[in-house]
């Protein structure tokens, strides 16, 4: 019953290293160029983020699909939670279809996906995290695979309705975001009722 604090310690690092590498694309340059300042000037108190190209859209689009992928991947290989393992079969059968989808709109558009500090940053937090998962079993590793995805879908729809969509400049690929939106709520809802139910 008791919770391991170096686990919940962890949790909540890696939901912050990935909001924090979601968010770096949009403050980095405002942060270079004035790194003491505390108050902006008042021309600057609504600073817009840094816009991204539709390039360093799709590379965040496919690696944030195919980190879920991997995830599930491993999450089907550990659990013996039949729920658990259904959640990453959807996980895995939902994420591989986006990411199809985004590789045949940028094929069609000869848009060749442009890595980027966000898409970096989430390559490298979820491979420290998918190895700490590694060294899991059980409940425990049901526990922390589920608790990963609810942090992890929170971060992608912020980074989504705050970032992507509003920074993407072709009609097709804010479609193509704004139609996969809806699957990343409902994977999140999944995900707390899941969680909910794992001790």
């Amino acid at each position: 019953m008791s919770r391991n604090p170096f686990q919940i310690g962890r949790r909540n690092a890696v939901l912050l290293t990935i909001v924090l590498a979601l968010s770096a694309a949009g403050c980095a340059k405002q942060e270079e160029a004035t790194p003491t300042a505390q108050t902006p000037p008042p021309e600057a108190t609504t600073p817009a983020p840094a816009a991204m190209t539709d390039a360093n859209i799709a590379a965040i689009v496919v690696a944030a699909n195919t980190i879920d992928v991997e995830n599930g991947e491993l999450a089907k290989s550990k659990t013996k939670n039949a729920s658990v393992k259904a959640f990453a079969e959807q996980m895995i059968t939902d994420h591989k279809s986006v990411n199809k989808q985004a590789t045949d709109l940028a094929n069609k558009l000869s848009l060749t996906p442009q890595d980027n500090e966000a898409s970096t940053q989430l390559k490298t937090t979820a491979e420290s995290t998918r190895q700490g998962l590694k060294g899991m079993q059980g409940a425990a590793f049901d526990k922390a695979y589920v608790d990963n995805e609810v942090a992890y879908h929170k971060a992608v729809l912020d980074m989504l309705d705050s970032q992507l969509l509003p920074s993407a400049q072709n009609p097709e690929l804010k479609s193509l975001l704004e139609s996969v939106r809806p699957a990343f709520v409902a994977h999140l809802e999944h995900a707390q009722k899941l969680q909910s139910t794992i001790q």
